[in-house]
């Protein structure tokens, strides 16, 4: 047993120690290529996604050096009829990127050749005689190893575009970095001959790195087209309704916090990560900030591209936007457009992305949290002035200050329309979402909440153990707020919310596109219990 060759079960083992969700369907899958022309897999996630998980998984079952085959019996893939025929049956070298660039900086050496050096270093070690003391290549050495020994390899690659992300302009290094994944995956006689199946993980595809066609042999699955391997993108919704069922959890609010990812034939996928941490912590709140990546968010969020700060302003908004991910070259330096920089942040799990509409999204509350911190700066203004004074507006509609929701909404509509270039009830809708927006964390907020005759603009529904009052808001344009409140009594939105009578606040909002008269104001607000 080694460090990167055949590293045994002991990682996967620890994992199935601590709250387990059954996700070995992916060694099923991987089991599935074994043999075929192209048996190399690319499956990219953000991070706290279950990468590691699933590395040590793959190690765990075809690492010929040990005998897992207890930590398998009583899972999915015990079922499948490639089980027995791969488990402990081959050579495992498993790496994680991020462990050579550290081991580099530390000695000061290049991180290729620590890898290359520390890789043949343990082949030597585990097949004496076999391998040339002079070869300096991992793709040739192992050629030879199987050469003699008639014992195929399996690859398990984590963080594989590491050194893209923390050498993200070094491109000398890249394309070194690429020729050797090409000395080892793209030489088809060798690769035939050496590998039974490869898996890589990362953040990022692969495809568009250096040469166009340098990794074109493996098959991706990304955050923008996961296609088979939808449901071990994350949690399923089954899965984390069967996990509150078994810690006693409250499965509502791991939906609020932690949903939000929606696939093709999975409409439901979690932060696995942020579910474990509220299983674990018996508390369910924000983990995501526990990545330290909310200073990368708040660079990307803030680069002139235009369209780039109308499209965040909008999705914080609570609005889907509308999008290309084509031109997105597969690394975080070459941006072209608004669109490149949405598509990253895709892959960085800080949106969704509806496949059939072609629209990205703030998924959850949690990933919410992390833009609210992000867009405090001179570069958002009065939207990031009104995030921060949004839990004063809650309070000021509360206790029923009128003048002050109404010079709240003045302030925060008049700067979303000068960036969103259009002004009406859409983007009175989308100015006030963003001035409560701190307000999601008491309650769940409905846009177009169908109700008794009608629709209601916004209900604002408290989430458990919250003590605060319903709302339904409605919004006019050119009329006036108390036309609002009594749309509200004629069609009968109460109805839909009786329960919360006794608790539930009634609110008119009426924007006037002109207003004459020295102290005349463009919004007004009437507020009164139901």
């Amino acid at each position: 047993m080694g460090l990167y060759l055949n590293p045994g079960y002991d990682g996967f083992e620890e994992i199935r120690r601590d709250i387990y969700v059954d996700k070995t369907g992916l060694i099923a899958f991987m089991n599935s290529l074994i043999g075929k022309p192209k048996p190399l897999v690319c499956f990219s996630r953000p991070r706290r996604f279950g990468k590691t998980f699933a590395a040590d998984m793959l190690c765990a079952y075809y690492d010929k050096t040990c005998d897992s085959r207890f930590l398998f019996e009583d899972l999915k893939v015990a079922a499948s009829d490639d089980f027995d025929t791969y488990i402990n049956k081959f050579n495992v070298i498993s790496f994680d990127m991020t462990g050579f660039i550290s081991d580099s900086r530390d000695r000061g050496t290049n991180v290729l050749e620590e890898m290359q050096g520390a890789l043949l270093k343990e082949v030597r070690e585990e097949f004496p005689g076999c391998v040339d003391e002079k070869e300096k290549s991992l793709g040739k050495a192992l050629y030879d190893v199987v050469s003699a020994r008639n014992s195929k390899f399996v690859f398990v690659i984590d963080e594989w575009d590491a050194l893209f992300r923390e050498f993200k302009r070094d491109r000398q290094l890249q394309e070194d970095y690429i020729l050797f994944l090409r000395g080892l995956f793209k030489n088809k006689d060798r690769t035939k001959k050496i590998i039974a199946a490869a898996y890589m993980t990362g953040i990022l595809p692969v495809k568009k790195y250096g040469t166009e066609s340098a990794l074109s042999d493996f098959k991706e699955y990304t955050m923008t087209a996961p296609e088979l391997l939808e449901e071990y993108v994350g949690f399923t919704e089954d899965e984390v309704k069967k996990l509150c069922q078994t810690y006693d959890a409250d499965f509502d609010e791991m939906n609020t916090w932690y949903d939000g990812y929606s696939f093709k034939n999975v409409r439901h996928v979690y932060n696995p990560n942020s579910v474990m941490e509220a299983l674990h912590n018996k508390n369910i709140r924000n983990y995501w900030s526990q990545t330290g990546t909310f200073e990368s968010l708040k660079e990307y969020i803030g680069m002139n591209y235009d369209g780039l700060k109308d499209a965040i302003v909008k999705m914080l908004g609570g609005e889907p936007v509308r999008m290309k991910i084509s031109t997105f070259q597969n690394d975080i330096t070459s941006f072209k457009t608004a669109d490149d920089v949405l598509t990253l942040l895709i892959h960085f799990g800080y949106l969704a992305y509806n496949q059939e509409n072609r629209t990205v999204s703030i998924p959850n509350l949690e990933v919410a949290e992390v833009f609210e911190d992000a867009v405090n700066g001179n570069y958002w203004g009065p939207v990031g002035e009104a995030i921060a004074d949004s839990e004063d507006l809650l309070d000021a509609t509360i206790s029923q200050n009128e003048e002050a929701v109404a010079d709240a909404l003045e302030k925060i509509h008049s700067s979303v329309t000068s960036v969103l270039e259009y002004n009406n009830e859409a983007s009175l809708s989308c100015a006030i979402t963003i001035a409560y927006y701190t307000a999601k964390r008491f309650y769940s907020i409905v846009r177009e909440l169908p109700a008794g005759r009608g629709f209601a603009d916004l209900a604002f529904m408290p989430r458990k153990d919250v003590d605060k009052p319903a709302m339904i808001v409605e919004l006019k344009y050119d009329k006036s707020a108390d036309t609002a409140i009594r749309q509200i009594h004629e069609n009968r939105y109460d109805g839909e919310m009786k329960d919360y009578f006794g608790h539930l606040l009634l609110v008119g909002i009426n924007y006037r596109k002109e207003a004459t008269g020295k102290d005349a104001k463009k919004h007004n607000c009437v507020i009164e219990w139901a």
